[in-house]
């Protein structure tokens, strides 16, 4: 049995039959780290108890009480504080940083059992698709290591990837948890904003970043909700789950007759012809379980700028207190907080505006089909030392964060939204589909990423092959 690519529902059934310890997770997970993250630079920080944290939950096995999360171990990306450990934000300036108090959804991982193994890298301050930044440099992908993890939460993607952590913790503005699970063929779910409460935050009423897990499969997540989800006296963004079940309504799975809409490109961006065909083809898979499945035009591109500004704006409320020291930062965050000193008041009427008609669109949207898939990436996993795509379908990127588009206009609906692996190009890389639920319904969406799985698997990287 190898531990490490067992996921984590089938983990903990075994921990509790008692047919495998948190130790001896622990242990493997360990053995892949120290194998596989030289190689890709996946983990930054390392938790200095690690075997410490298995022995508590060892001995809460022997004694017959268990955790919903009990031995797991759980990766927390390097822009959420971490008490006693490292949280640099991939900030020069952040380099030594050492918070005093957990975040919020590190003190519900640790109550519900899970063993931090440690941070996981991200871009500075988690801007940009490309994971790399000058504290500890760049990740790279398991699949293929000298292509690009994705971003931000391009650590936590890698380190899921090759059996370093079971579980990921991330964040997400723009596609940050998605972009990474489709790089990294794992699943990525941004859930509605204040689902899993952000505290400490520098913007407490924050509706466009969300904090989010990232797993190998639908039914991790699933637990990962079950047991971190729900409202926090800490922030006034809240999502009440009112006795939600997550894994429960994932196993149970979509019922026949489910209607789904398939859109190539929502951003109008343009597609690599191979990406398109294999989103293409496991959406019309689906066919064949009683899923009803039809093609439609679903154009967001006029929100665009909408995004742009509201994401400047973003950037400025976040980096307030650093705003004078802005030419120490590196040039994709300088160049955010720079757009967002240029914004005028008429620029955010005009995005929250724009903004609003995502929002319509889909209310409408929503009286036909329950659900919309569309690719995740217009493109492949990229070379890793590349900031970004220059060309996507021969069409030249204006910018570091044009090719992103597909993700962070879905992002101005603050609907739940899951990346799932589809399939493999000929050279072996995983693409990502994309799944737009109803508000409110991440265990739905969750329910079809169980099925895409199913019926389209992809497995994990052969890891002795990519990385001898």
């Amino acid at each position: 049995m190898e531990i490490t690519k067992l996921s984590a529902h089938e983990t903990l059934q075994l921990i509790r039959q008692k047919q495998l310890s948190p130790m001896e997770v622990i242990q493997a997970y360990m053995d892949c780290y120290t194998k596989y993250n030289p190689k890709l630079n996946a983990v930054c920080s390392l938790s200095d108890d690690v075997f410490q944290q298995a022995e508590k939950w060892e001995r809460e096995a022997k004694n017959d009480n268990f955790y919903p999360l009990h031995g797991l171990p759980v990766g927390i990306k390097d822009v959420t504080p971490t008490a006693n450990l490292r949280t640099t934000y991939g900030c020069k300036l952040y380099e030594n940083h050492v918070p005093k108090e957990d975040a919020l959804v590190v003190q519900r991982l640790k109550e519900n059992g899970a063993i931090i193994l440690g941070k996981t890298n991200t871009p500075e301050f988690a801007t940009g698709g490309n994971t790399f930044n000058e504290v500890f440099g760049t990740t790279f992908n398991p699949w293929n290591p000298e292509l690009s993890a994705g971003g931000s939460t391009g650590g936590g993607a890698a380190a899921l990837a090759s059996g370093m952590i079971a579980i990921a913790e991330g964040t997400d503005l723009g596609g940050s948890l998605r972009i990474p699970a489709s790089f990294c063929g794992i699943v990525g779910l941004r859930p509605t904003p204040g689902l899993i409460p952000t505290y400490p935050s520098e913007y407490l009423w924050d509706d466009m970043q969300v904090t989010g897990p990232m797993a190998r499969t639908a039914e991790d997540i699933a637990i990962v909700l079950d047991a971190v989800a729900g409202e926090s006296p800490l922030s006034p963004m809240r999502q009440p789950t009112h006795g939600r079940q997550f894994l429960e309504t994932v196993l149970k799975g979509i019922p026949a007759g489910t209607r789904v809409a398939y859109c190539s490109d929502i951003a109008d961006i343009g597609i690599e012809d191979e990406v398109e065909n294999l989103c293409r083809t496991a959406s019309f898979l689906l066919r064949e379980k009683g899923v009803e499945v039809e093609e439609i035009k679903f154009d967001l591109s006029f929100a665009r700028k909408a995004f742009l500004h509201l994401r400047g704006e973003w950037m400025l409320i976040q980096q307030y207190k650093n705003i004078e020291r802005r030419n120490e930062f590196g040039s994709n965050l300088l160049g955010n907080i720079d757009a967002g000193l240029k914004i005028s008041a008429r620029d955010l009427a005009m995005a929250h505006h724009d903004r609003a008609q995502t929002w319509y669109k889909f209310r409408s949207f929503f009286e036909k089909y329950d659900y919309l898939l569309t690719p995740c990436m217009a493109v492949p996993p990229f070379p890793a030392k590349q900031n970004y795509p220059l060309t996507i379908a021969g069409k030249e990127m204006k910018t570091y964060i044009d090719w992103v588009a597909p993700t962070f206009l879905l992002s101005l609906t603050s609907l739940p939204i899951g990346c799932v692996p589809c399939g493999l190009t000929q050279q072996k890389l995983p693409v990502g589909l994309q799944i737009v639920g109803k508000p409110t319904s991440e265990e739905h969406v969750l329910a079809l990423a169980k099925l895409i799985q199913e019926t389209s698997p992809i497995g994990l990287p052969s890891l002795e092959e990519t990385l001898s």
